[in-house]
């Protein structure tokens, strides 16, 4: 399934999950926040919300600086 992750095309598996799509872009475990579609979805539902066809994920990652 193509999706789109932070602008660029991915190609995913059948079944694949909000989860699925944050770890192909980052390994961070903590600062990271995901939209899809353009709604805030919380980390608790990563695993739990399938991707479709065409999804637009967006992952920040915060970064500490100065």
């Amino acid at each position: 399934m193509k999706v789109t992750i932070n602008g660029s095309p991915y190609d995913l598996p059948e079944g694949a999950t909000v989860a699925h799509a944050v770890t192909a872009l980052t390994t961070a475990t903590s600062g990271v926040a995901v939209a899809l579609n353009e709604e805030v979805i919380t980390r608790g539902a990563w695993e739990s919300t399938a991707l479709s066809e065409r999804d637009r994920v967006e992952v920040l990652t915060a970064v500490q600086g100065g």
